[in-house]
């Protein structure tokens, strides 16, 4: 596991210098990356989600767009258009965004629920078909979305369907006094953007992939893991529990945290970091008990406390 380590230092430090003070949430995005997975992030604006996602595009030196949603926004606008060719005298595919390495969907929430299906479609199959004909999309391909928690006018909310695409939904929050001292500090000249250099490249986050499929989990670490989905479907202040693709996702993040800590096997405290941002975003809550001030966030961590960690997964 020493050459994912070694991209994990080498992008997290190269990241730094740009983000201050993220180093969870840039490991939580390289997991989504050796996945083939995708990251809602719902956090307030000016926190820094555009910075990140530039930083890890320049980092992996890919190429990069920003998508900014709206509701005239049409699917065409994202997955690209025929034009006719005069010259040609026939039709020829013009890319629309989502050819990229690293896309950033600004309030995605924003766009709507037509546009919304096109672009997670593309994110679900890896490709886009136009007029019969199928064009793949770069790799690595990871979509960064975003959405504003506070401010719901004009918006059009993904579904729970549409959310279960989404393999981890993470925030950043706001930084700590010496945190904004420091972003102050750098932002004082030049954006450290500007002089962001290259450390890795799209094809090594390809050859690494297949090295996380290697890693162990043993059928403790399984069975605790399929315990924590099952709570979320029996508990009585839930309306949706989540589903077998929420138990996949959980399964394939951990091996991708336990290689890049460097390790061959993962351990329960791998499914207990990622319990939150996996499954939180995948659960309906019963209406009286959004009403009692609980929320996703708390009910999965509630879930974690009262599943034990049994060591001979035979137990009853």
């Amino acid at each position: 596991m020493t050459e994912i380590t070694q991209l994990r230092d080498k992008i997290e430090t190269n990241i730094a210098k740009v983000i201050v003070g993220k180093r969870n949430t840039v490991e939580l995005l390289l997991v989504a990356l050796l996945c083939d997975g995708h990251v809602l992030i719902e956090d307030v604006p000016g926190v820094g989600k555009t910075m990140l996602a530039r930083s890890l595009a320049v980092s992996l030196g890919g190429q990069f767009k920003r998508l900014q949603c709206t509701p005239d926004l049409l699917p065409n606008d994202i997955t690209g258009v025929s034009i006719f060719n005069q010259a040609e005298q026939d039709f020829e595919f013009r890319p629309g965004p989502l050819f990229v390495n690293v896309l950033l969907v600004d309030e995605i929430n924003r766009a709507t629920p037509r546009t919304q299906a096109a672009l997670l479609e593309a994110m679900q199959e890896r490709q886009v078909t136009m007029d019969g004909t199928t064009y793949p999309l770069p790799k690595p391909f990871i979509v960064l979305a975003t959405q504003n928690p506070v401010e719901f006018e004009g918006t059009f909310p993904l579904p729970e369907a549409q959310l279960d695409r989404f393999m981890l939904k993470i925030d950043m929050g706001y930084p700590d006094h010496e945190e904004e001292a420091e972003i102050l500090e750098r932002l004082a000249r030049q954006h450290p953007i500007e002089t962001l250099q290259t450390v890795a490249a799209p094809e090594e986050i390809q050859v690494l992939k297949p090295l996380v499929w290697d890693v162990h989990v043993d059928e403790t670490v399984v069975d605790y893991l399929i315990r924590l989905v099952e709570a979320t479907r029996e508990h009585h202040d839930l309306l949706l529990g989540a589903s077998p693709r929420a138990s996949l996702a959980l399964y394939k993040a951990g091996q991708a945290l336990a290689a890049l800590n460097g390790r061959d096997h993962v351990l329960p405290d791998d499914i207990k970091a990622l319990a939150r941002p996996v499954l939180a975003h995948r659960i309906m809550l019963k209406p009286q008990a959004a009403l009692r001030g609980i929320n996703a966030v708390n009910l999965v961590e509630r879930i974690l406390a009262e599943t034990p960690l049994k060591l001979d997964s035979r137990e009853e």
